[in-house]
């Protein structure tokens, strides 16, 4: 499911691999916000002092602007179920194993 709501929501925006008008999500979970070299983040997304991972993408997903005033993405996930998903899948993507050579160098 978690896929599903990802190719359904994210893509217009994102990549795994490569980044587009957001960066790229492959290794999100565990990444420092703001950190892929070379993005032009927003400055709120720059000065950001966390890591995403299960809490923070869930209060970033349900209301970005709220979790981070200033930041530049314009989407939410109401969702709870979605969400839960969608995090899910994202941290599979950061699994070790699953890393590929973009991810690790960020």
């Amino acid at each position: 499911m978690g896929q599903r709501v990802w190719q359904q929501r994210c893509t217009e925006c994102h990549t795994l691999d490569v980044d587009d008008t957001g960066p790229h999500h492959r290794g999100v979970f565990g990444r420092r916000a703001g950190s892929v070299k070379g993005y032009d983040y927003s400055r709120a997304l720059r000065k950001a002092n966390l890591v995403w991972d299960e809490t923070s993408l869930d209060r970033w997903l349900t209301d970005p602007e709220k979790f981070l005033p200033g930041q530049n993405m314009d989407f939410r996930v109401r969702s709870k179920e979605e969400r839960a998903a969608l995090i899910a899948y994202l941290k599979s993507l950061s699994a070790p194993a699953a890393a590929s050579p973009a991810a690790a160098q960020n």
